[in-house]
């Protein structure tokens, strides 16, 4: 199962994001960011409290969270 092992905040609404088979990439979340759970992340301060769940899958304090799957696949269609 891909899990997401260490998570960055960047501006612009980019997470750089690594897995734990060592890919690493960035991903820009900016589409994403409409509806009720993701509104709250247009808040750059509240952007940057993304964290890890024990699951190994990207969230922020309100519980919206990111599959960490097509994040994944997201970053591998660029090599």
């Amino acid at each position: 199962m891909i899990k997401v092992t260490q998570v960055k905040a960047l501006p612009n609404y980019i997470l750089s994001l690594t897995f734990n088979d060592g890919i690493q990439g960035e991903v820009s979340i900016k589409e994403r960011l409409f509806g009720e759970v993701f509104e709250p992340l247009k808040d750059a301060e509240y952007f940057n409290r993304v964290s890890i769940d024990p699951h190994g899958v990207i969230c922020w304090p309100n519980n919206a969270d990111l599959a960490s799957d097509v994040l994944y696949e997201k970053i591998k269609l660029r090599y």
